[in-house]
């Protein structure tokens, strides 16, 4: 990983241990700048394809994982979704902009059902995305994210080593910040009330 990377991953850990709720009127966001997403096309849970270009307008919570995985995953998406449904209690006008796409890592066994059913478990509005393994490598790569397959002696039951990071892109598709999925839904709530306008 480049230093280019690096330096906004730090700079946002850094700036999220400052604390707080409400950026100033001029703050900056942590990732503003980094060299985080681009164009992709994928295929959504009904088998139609799917660009990054649909979700113009629109803000993103962005997250790369895979449903066979046993962990973090469902602990993330968990929270992404928690964090989005209180964000929207307390200010529903605002988090009706934010949409939860997972993107699987895991497209052998990640079918287009397959995400479907897994991402309607965490929010009704989260978009499950596969596609061909070059699609998601190019997705992958794009966002600064990794994937490894590990084998366990079973084909069929493999793992997947992988990055834990979910991005805020705002409508523009520019990154925005990392969002605390692996904290709590509470955190997740709180960095949408800080950044989503």
């Amino acid at each position: 990983m480049n230093h280019k990377i690096l330096f906004p991953f730090a700079l946002a850990l850094l700036l999220s241990a400052c604390g707080g709720t409400a950026p100033a009127p001029d703050a900056e966001p942590p990732l503003a700048g980094a060299r985080i997403g681009g164009p992709f096309t994928l295929v959504g849970s009904q088998g139609q394809p799917v660009r990054d270009s649909d979700f113009a307008g629109r803000w993103r919570i962005v997250y790369f994982g895979y449903t066979f995985c046993p962990d973090v995953c469902p602990v993330d998406m968990r929270n992404i979704g928690a964090g989005l449904t209180a964000f929207a209690k307390t200010d529903a006008a605002r988090a009706e902009k934010v949409v939860p796409i997972f993107i699987t890592i895991d497209p052998a066994r990640d079918t287009p059902a397959v995400v479907g059913e897994y991402v309607a478990n965490f929010h009704p509005r989260a978009v499950g995305l596969t596609g061909s393994q070059e699609a998601i490598d190019a997705a992958l790569k794009a966002y600064a994210g990794f994937a490894a397959k590990r084998e366990t002696g079973n084909p069929d039951a493999y793992l997947m080593d992988h990055s834990r990071i979910a991005y805020l892109m705002d409508p523009e598709g520019r990154p925005i910040a990392l969002v605390p999925a692996e904290e709590s839904a509470e955190a997740v709530a709180a960095t949408l009330a800080r950044w989503v306008s």
